[in-house]
């Protein structure tokens, strides 16, 4: 019998950051076989262009990755992604804005590409787990893994991660999490990492000049201009729903109606009509959401308690989650929310605990016309 017990293989996805970098040192510091990939999501137009504005997927960006990883003597790999990134993340995007909603790219790419087409093929490369530089925490509890806010709150994101299951955290490691931003780099100092100084991406990563409406309105295959509306009147006109978004105050195409700030309140994708009003308006304490997953696997059966969050980088506020349907629910918030978007994920917390989330589809007035109808309803 063999004394050599084999390194348990891990597959770190590598975006050429810092936080993955560190992420793929503290592995290896810890004694795992590391193999760093970096994903070919699209292709940058201007590459001078994109390193300006810290977007990834940059060759810097890879040649970063790359560099990371001979610094801590692991394999690399390059992998292309175009196809299914096109696939399951621009052209969700587009359509989104396209309906008049808003969507939030980072959940479909972290959905579908990390932790779906990337698990799997790290799969094949005989990987025992796959890693990423996610600011939040798996830990188990009894027979359960739990998914948790990250050290470092300012950085948490949990939000982003709410479609997890079971399966598939049995395989997932967030080496940084446990961490706040400062110590990241800290780290990546004393590990002598190349990028321990390298700024942040920012804003979305395949529009890095940040103007999603110059990317979007080509894209678009259809007729979404039509009317301003106030108080059921027309009071302006507009080229398209795709450049308004729930709350939004700046860039409004009207003339001032009145001495107060206005702001979009509503966005309907049957007329193309966009409601405005005022910021009262935007005040809702009821929505309804789709595509609801639960880390456990196993939905209440009755309405929970719950600290519930509406945007990424949203306070959390307390409210009711009533499940109904398949993988539906009704949120009733304790006090009014501001500017509830349909598009963006409403999230579960219990404390620190992602409990589930889903996608926001409308918010739900007082008036019961407004009520969605289910079928297989199993708490109203």
């Amino acid at each position: 019998m063999s004394l050599y017990k084999k390194k348990k293989r891990v597959v770190v996805a590598m975006s050429g950051g810092v936080d993955s970098s560190v992420a793929a040192g503290l592995l290896a510091e810890d004694g795992y076989e590391v193999v760093g990939v970096t994903m070919r999501l699209f292709a940058a137009k201007n590459e001078s262009f994109a390193k300006l504005n810290k977007s990834c997927c940059s060759i810097e960006d890879v040649e970063d990755a790359r560099k990371v990883c001979r610094q801590i003597n692991a394999k690399h790999y390059f992998l292309n992604f175009e196809k299914e990134f096109e696939q399951h993340v621009i052209n969700y995007f587009v359509s989104e804005y396209e309906k008049g909603r808003t969507p939030h790219p980072c959940l479909a790419c972290n959905d579908r590409l990390k932790f779906d087409f990337l698990l799997k093929r790290s799969e094949l490369m005989d990987a025992d787990y796959l890693a990423t530089g996610h600011y939040a925490q798996i830990i188990n509890s009894k027979n359960e893994k739990k998914l948790v806010k990250a050290k470092d709150i300012s950085k948490d994101q949990s939000y982003v991660l709410f479609n997890l299951n079971q399966e598939k955290m049995e395989r997932l490691l967030l080496p940084v999490g446990k961490y706040s931003k400062d110590e990241i780099r800290e780290i990546a100092k004393k590990l002598n990492l190349s990028v321990a100084d390298k700024p942040d991406s920012q804003d979305i990563c395949f529009i890095p000049s940040g103007d999603y409406k110059k990317f979007v309105e080509p894209k678009i295959t259809k007729d979404i201009s039509g009317s301003i509306i106030n108080n059921g009147k027309v009071i302006g006109k507009h080229s398209g729903i795709h450049s308004f978004t729930i709350g939004q105050r700046k860039g409004l195409p009207i003339e001032n109606i009145s001495n107060r700030p206005v702001y979009v309140t509503k966005i309907n994708s049957k007329t193309n009509e966009v409601t405005v009003g005022h910021a009262e308006e935007l005040m809702k304490k009821r929505l309804f959401c789709n595509k609801v997953n639960w880390i456990s696997e196993t939905p209440p059966i009755q309405a929970i308690k719950a600290s519930v969050r509406i945007r990424y980088n949203g306070a959390d506020s307390p409210a009711e989650v009533v499940p109904c349907g398949e993988n539906e629910a009704i949120i009733n918030f304790d006090k009014p929310v501001r500017a509830i978007t349909p598009g963006q994920a409403v999230v579960f917390y219990d404390d620190y605990e992602v409990i589930g989330g889903g996608i926001i589809e409308y918010s739900l007035e007082t008036n019961p016309i407004e009520e969605p109808i289910f079928t297989n309803t199993l708490l109203r």
